[in-house]
């Protein structure tokens, strides 16, 4: 299948995913869908707690934070005892103390960054008992929080915004279980391997070389890694593996399941908040977005490397190294900004052999917050923060106190919009001057000058967005890169949900104003344009002085912009 209907299909499907989905979600949430309810309610009574039991934004946010401290702690330490645990063929020892943390805090975090090797460092256990556990939990507690968000929009003069422990339960049971093991099927019938037989070991006799070859549960782990935006890869090359994206159709699979709930999340919020228009307009922010990205990443890929040209090497099929040949330059560029876009971090080709303008869009995809659509649910609630910006700016615009969805826009939102707006871009550009500036942090990337920069930026982008991605070139499995990695994995996750969710509770308690003449609208092109204008300035603020020492600095080092 070309390119273009590549594009086709993958639109085609998205919308029919955007609409029913959608609906779907907004059911559940709602607590429309019942059909579960006798493996729902076990779990309430195990918890003292139940629909009718709802929460503040202060329970709500201290539940979350509870049970994903839970999580840590109680991952963190199989990963120390995985050598004394079952289902280890190979006899792997315990994982490392800094890279336990690290590795942990990545899938707490839905990040799924790995500075090991799955195949030759993580036990089946490990792979199937704590890893792909937390890809259902984590990204169960981002569609929460965005829902919670929601409810803020949606209620009036209300003090609560839902129940944490009903919202995950619903989540996993009615939403990612179902589309993730029936996914599953489907790419293990399309030839992913799933077994717990262990590796094999095949003898050459031609050559006289004998190989051992890595196999075990990833067929199942692809579905629900990709679906949950979580990117976390059973074999150490991710998805570029054939027995984890054995076919072009899998890989397109993939690319749809990363973005079918984020984009989905949108056709929810307008359902809950009874405006479709307003998810649609929040939508279009985001496709606008994604498609440039996906033009000028594709088109860059599809150029000749300046590093190969100037080696006196010529392509007419555009940038091939670091691809997989199954897919191909166009395709391998619409998956990898697909997963930078979103939080999920996986890749079917190498980043760090893309061209500079071509690393520059996976890059920047990321800096722009991960909106367009973003992760499992934290991609609608950081739009919905910037939106609130974008009203803010509107309202002052045409001499009105600001207004979203009947809810006045005051100097509490501002400052929690600003506040969770402003923390990634923080602790990201904290980390780097770190890590550029002191020995320990300088020994990581492989490659010198802007390159060897952009190794290290994108690393901390990567893990401070929660999104996972690897660029390459970068020894990260180090003391120093697995400790600040964890470290910005941590507050690049919670420093946004907390003050997201105190940013729904202080809408909730608001009573809706009416529409007037002069109420600025926030659901035509005009409030697109605008927080396209609010999320690319702020992006582009932040990040364009260290851009300019990476990627662009290298390809003008190479005489030319394109």
């Amino acid at each position: 299948m070309g390119f273009f209907w590549t594009i086709v299909v993958l639109v085609i499907a998205l919308g029919i995913t955007w609409r029913y989905l959608g609906s779907y979600m907004a059911a559940v949430f709602d607590g429309r869908v019942h059909f579960l309810g006798w493996a729902e309610r076990p779990f309430y009574r195990l918890l003292g707690t139940g629909p009718d039991h709802e929460q503040t934004w202060k329970r709500y946010a201290g539940s979350m934070a509870i049970f994903s401290a839970v999580f840590l702690g109680v991952g963190y330490l199989l990963l120390r005892i995985q050598g004394s645990l079952p289902l280890n063929p190979q006899h792997f020892g315990a994982v490392p103390p800094a890279l336990s943390f690290n590795t942990i805090s990545s899938f707490v975090t839905n990040t799924n960054w790995q500075n090991y090797g799955g195949e030759t460092t993580m036990s089946y256990f490990s792979q199937m008992g704590v890893l792909t556990v937390q890809q259902f939990v984590s990204a169960a507690v981002g569609i929460a929080v965005a829902i919670a968000v929601v409810r803020g929009f949606a209620r009036k003069n209300s003090s609560t915004i839902g129940n944490f422990w009903v919202d995950i339960t619903r989540c996993l049971l009615y939403i990612l279980l179902p589309i993730a093991f029936l996914s599953g099927i489907v790419i293990v019938a399309g030839g992913a391997v799933q077994t717990l037989a262990g590796p094999v070991t095949v003898h050459d006799s031609l050559n006289g070389v004998t190989q051992t070859i890595a196999r075990g549960p990833a067929g199942f782990m692809g579905p629900i890694m990709q679906l949950g935006t979580n990117g976390g890869g059973f074999f150490n090359v991710d998805l570029a593996h054939p027995f984890e994206n054995p076919t072009a159709f899998t890989n397109l699979l993939y690319v749809w399941l990363t973005l079918s709930i984020p984009f989905a999340l949108t056709y929810t919020f307008g359902k809950m908040v009874g405006s479709i228009r307003h998810g649609a307009a929040l939508l279009a922010a985001m496709v606008l977005i994604f498609g440039v990205w996906v033009g000028f990443t594709s088109y860059a890929e599809h150029t000749n490397n300046p590093a190969v040209v100037a080696a006196g090497v010529h392509s007419t099929v555009g940038n091939t190294e670091g691809k997989e040949v199954r897919f191909g330059d166009t395709s391998t560029a619409l998956f990898n900004v697909s997963m930078t876009q979103t939080s999920d971090g996986a890749i079917d080709g190498q980043s760090d052999s893309f061209t500079p303008m071509g690393g520059f869009g996976v890059l920047t995809g990321m800096m722009l917050g991960e909106v367009t659509p973003g992760g499992t649910g934290s991609g609608l609630y950081t739009l919905l923060i910037y939106a609130i910006i974008a009203v803010f700016i509107g309202g002052l615009m045409i001499g009105r106190t600001p207004e979203y969805l009947g809810k006045k826009i005051q100097a509490k939102e501002v400052k929690l919009a600003g506040l969770a707006a402003l923390v990634m871009p923080i602790i990201v550009l904290v980390l780097t001057a770190i890590a550029v500036s002191i020995h320990a942090g300088r020994a990581g990337p492989l490659n010198a000058g802007p390159h060897g920069f952009t190794e290290i930026l994108y690393a901390l982008t990567s893990q401070g967005n929660n999104n996972g991605s690897a660029f390459g070139g970068l020894t990260g499995n180090s003391a120093f890169y697995n400790v600040i990695g964890g470290i910005d994995m941590l507050i690049g996750r919670f420093g946004i949900m907390i003050p997201a969710l105190a940013l729904a509770g202080a809408l909730a308690a608001k009573n809706v104003v009416p529409e007037s003449l002069g109420t600025f609208r926030t659901d035509n092109g005009m409030f697109v344009g605008l927080t396209i204008g609010v999320i690319i300035i702020i992006g582009g603020l932040t990040f364009f002085p260290a851009v300019a020492l990476g990627p662009i600095v290298e390809q003008l080092s190479h005489g030319k912009f394109f």
